[in-house]
């Protein structure tokens, strides 16, 4: 394994660092990007973008599907990933398998072309009092993009994630700062994507790599004049930072941030009654699973106090004691989590039941908090996201006291509601209130685990997201790097392709308001 540490931008390896670092495992010393390492990635996206755009979709397809192949035939990248996140490698190949699945997902969007959503409204000249003009809409890429890789998914959300694959699909240029906490994993997943691109004819600006454990490197990259979108993943202090750096620009720019989620989980009446031990067994597993460290853990469990639900709360409680600890993504996250731990013990009228186990260097131990609606509305940290493998258990005296508690929620990732079909009569305006608070409700499931696919919202309400119309996962993701643009009254040999007559792409166009594929 040959690494360089250095920063890649446009292809090539450059020095001049404005410091080093490494991560856990010490694979190799990295350099500290510097301004003058920005201004070059984002000045070689902006020479890339016209040539990019301009070509073929079939080009800019194939290259999203080398990209899936090179990074599907690396086994370093899995081996590398290990040694600096300490998650296991069954499930850094299954990430693997879903990071190649999403570039190959956008490639063919891209093949297909109907994304764009070609809208034609022809001219009649002859319409009185005023002639009629022709209109031609659709979405075009907006420009350079800086993606900021995460912590927790170092292949799904990192250096060649779903933010780099639909911007890339958008066909702009992608910068992207990778996590320093794994900066060996982000070195071989950038290589993987430029030779993707060296083998299909990509321009080399259309992708670079930072590496940076300093925020005002990541300022300067969101506040660069010739960035024009932002896509994060990460920790409400960090999404809100960059948010706000990006609105003070003189030209403020979008930023997709993806930050805090406690991701509520319902357990009503007539579902404790059927299945109490498998849904404290299910809720324990979706709370520790990747040591709680997913963006949709549920740290938040709501229900009805009676008997069944006291019941339901000493089975889970019984069933943290024995969970194992396991080892963070960083030292630092794992300190989060136990000061977290420590501040929500804290609080009155609040019950902490913890593992057993003993804890290693690093590692988490599974906690359990139990409190009332009163308690729980008067104090706002039990409401606030505990990175890692936790949950706070509200017991409501009434069905219209888990309706408070619904309403004062934030914005939310996912809501779970668990019942009968006869509990999900009795509380439907449950549903309408989630509806609100959520980007994606389940109805008995857990939230872990996000499907990649067409229909996906991952995203929500702030502070979920900085902007509760756009997901980060699923097909839609590339509506965020793009924008629409009108064309009136154009000759058909200064049109896009996609708006020309006789509909060249085969693609869904909105014809005279009706969709259709015809000429």
């Amino acid at each position: 394994m040959m690494l360089s540490g250095k920063n890649l931008i446009a292809g090539e390896s450059l020095d001049a660092a404005a410091g080093m670092f490494t991560a856990r495992g010490a694979l190799a010393q990295f350099e500290e990007a510097s301004t003058a390492h920005v201004d070059r990635a984002v000045d070689a996206a902006v020479d890339a973008f016209d040539p990019y755009r301009r070509l073929p979709a079939d080009v800019r397809a194939s290259f999203l599907d080398r990209v899936a192949a090179e990074i599907e035939a690396n086994d370093e990248l899995i081996a590398v990933a290990h040694v600096e996140t300490a998650l296991p490698t069954a499930r850094l190949a299954g990430e693997r398998a879903r990071t190649a699945g999403q570039f190959r997902m956008f490639a063919a969007l891209v093949r297909e072309g109907s994304w764009v959503d070609a809208r034609i409204d022809l001219a009649r000249p002859g319409r009185a009092p005023l002639p009629k003009p022709d209109i031609r809409r659709m979405l075009i890429p907006v420009g350079p993009v800086a993606v900021f890789g995460a912590s927790n998914f170092p292949l799904a959300f990192s250096v060649a994630g779903g933010d780099t694959a639909s911007a890339l699909a958008a066909a702009c240029p992608v910068v992207v700062k990778g996590h320093p906490a794994h900066p060996a994993t982000s070195e071989v997943a950038a290589r993987a994507i430029i030779a993707a691109a060296h083998a299909t004819g990509i321009p080399p600006g259309v992708f670079s790599l930072l590496h940076s454990t300093r925020n005002d490197i990541a300022r300067a990259l969101v506040q660069h004049p010739e960035v024009k979108a932002v896509g994060f993943t990460g920790s409400l202090r960090a999404g809100r930072a960059l948010f706000d750096a990006a609105a003070a620009r003189p030209e403020p720019i979008p930023v997709y941030a993806e930050m805090g989620s406690v991701n509520p989980v319902f357990v009503l009446p007539g579902a404790l009654v059927e299945r109490a031990a498998s849904l404290a067994e299910g809720l324990k597993d979706s709370v520790t699973l990747g040591v709680g460290q997913f963006c949709t853990n549920p740290g938040l469990t709501i229900g009805v106090g009676d008997a069944r639900f006291d019941d339901f709360v000493q089975q889970l409680e019984a069933l943290m004691r024995i969970a194992p600890p396991g080892t963070m993504l960083t030292p630092g996250i794992c300190q989060s989590y136990e000061a977290g731990v420590r501040r929500l013990s804290g609080i009155e009228a609040v019950s902490a039941t913890r593992s057993l186990a003993t804890a290693g260097e690093s590692e988490a131990v599974p906690s359990l908090f139990v409190t009332g609606a009163t308690a729980f509305m008067r104090h706002r940290e039990l409401s606030e996201e505990v990175f890692g493998p936790s949950t706070v258990m509200v017991r409501c005296g009434s069905r219209d006291e888990l309706y408070e508690v619904a309403r004062r929620l934030e914005g939310q990732l996912t809501a779970t509601v668990h019942g009968t079909p006869d509990d999900l009569d009795e509380y439907a305006p449950l549903v309408s209130l989630l509806e609100r608070k959520a980007g994606r409700v389940i109805v008995n499931g857990f939230p872990t685990g996000v499907e990649v696919c067409p229909s996906m919202q991952h995203g929500g309400p702030y502070p979920a997201t900085t902007d509760s119309r756009s997901t980060s996962v699923g097909t839609a993701a590339i509506d965020r790097f793009a924008r629409p643009v009108a064309y009136q009254n154009f000759p058909q040999s200064l049109l896009p392709v996609e708006l020309q007559d006789g509909n060249p792409r085969r693609i869904w166009r909105l014809v005279e308001g009706t969709l259709t594929k015809e000429d």
